[in-house]
């Protein structure tokens, strides 16, 4: 099995970006980000990308692809796989740094998606069906097809009741594929690190981050991509803090609900990740109320080289 590949995950605003770019210059190499929304060209402030002129490495799987467009797991896994396997071939350590799970899996371990082709006729008529049942008509229609998947997707989730009545379609089972998830085969020698603080640190973390986004220009930021099309339709209209904004820019919210909004959404997500995280085995969790970055950098270096950890 080639390797190792070094992987930093963690709750958003953990400090995880920092700590990559740390442990790829430590290894001269360059950091992979598993994060499924930083791949959208143009989302960059309420993404949290590192921006260009201040990044000390190179950064991979950021802005491939446009936010009106579509852009699945499978899509990502063989890019970010590609670059992986780049940099495994020239004897460097890959960095991969995110916070999105099932990213990170889709690409270290053996996993296979379904198409998930979004612009064919099979995904216009059950659009179709949305408009005239609506949301619990669809939903009571995957029931009587998948009564085990319906009872995983609230109702309202009509973007991921459509995907999986397609799966059904192309013969997988939404409940089965999920529970898949979780039935990991490594791909890769992968050392994954987890970072974690004490959680009212962290929503203080949190708050903090989305109200430098404000002051950064994320307002502007969510507009220009509106005037390019985007809406809350696409799957990158759905991101935290783009969503919202959207919103509020349509007159559905005042800006400072949203901004509340994008701030109650943010430590709700971040307890999702730690949640996902903690299903792995494979974390070793660093305490960034015991170390600070240079210390947790050291720690990764030292446990990728084989020596004692600090």
């Amino acid at each position: 099995m080639p390797g190792p590949v070094a992987c930093i995950v963690g709750p958003t605003a953990s400090g995880k970006s920092a700590l990559a770019e740390l442990v790829a210059a430590k290894l001269d190499s360059e950091v992979i980000s598993v994060d499924a929304m930083q791949v959208y060209l143009g989302m960059d402030i309420g993404t949290a990308k590192t921006p260009a002129h201040e990044r000390r490495v190179p950064l991979r799987m950021v802005d491939v692809a446009n936010p009106t467009e579509s852009f699945s797991v499978s899509l990502f896994q063989t890019q970010a796989r590609a670059c992986v396997d780049e940099l495994l071939s020239a004897g460097r350590t890959p960095v991969l740094c995110g916070g999105t799970g099932l990213y990170l899996n889709a690409v270290i371990d053996d996993m296979s998606f379904p198409s998930g082709e979004k612009d064919g006729e099979l995904r216009a008529s059950y659009e179709r069906q949305l408009e005239e049942l609506g949301p619990q008509g669809l939903h009571d229609l995957l029931a009587s097809r998948d009564p085990r998947s319906a009872e995983l997707i609230h109702p309202n989730n009509s973007r991921r009741v459509v995907r999986a009545l397609e799966m059904l379609d192309e013969g997988v089972s939404y409940a089965q594929h999920h529970e898949g998830l979780h039935r990991r085969k490594a791909r890769y020698d992968a050392r994954i690190w987890g970072l974690t603080m004490d959680r009212e640190r962290l929503y203080a973390r949190i708050d903090a981050r989305v109200d430098k986004m404000v002051r950064d220009g994320l307002v502007d930021e969510v507009r220009a991509l509106a005037q390019q099309g985007l809406t809350s339709d696409h799957t990158a209209g759905q991101a935290i803090g783009y969503k919202e904004i959207l919103d509020a820019l349509s007159g559905e919210l005042s800006l400072d609900e949203a901004i509340e909004l994008i701030k109650r959404r943010s430590r709700r997500y971040a307890k999702r990740q730690l949640s996902w995280f903690r299903h792995d085995g494979r974390v070793q969790w660093i305490n960034l109320d015991e170390l600070d970055l240079e210390q947790a950098m050291e720690r990764i270096a030292d446990d990728l080289s084989g020596g004692a950890r600090a």
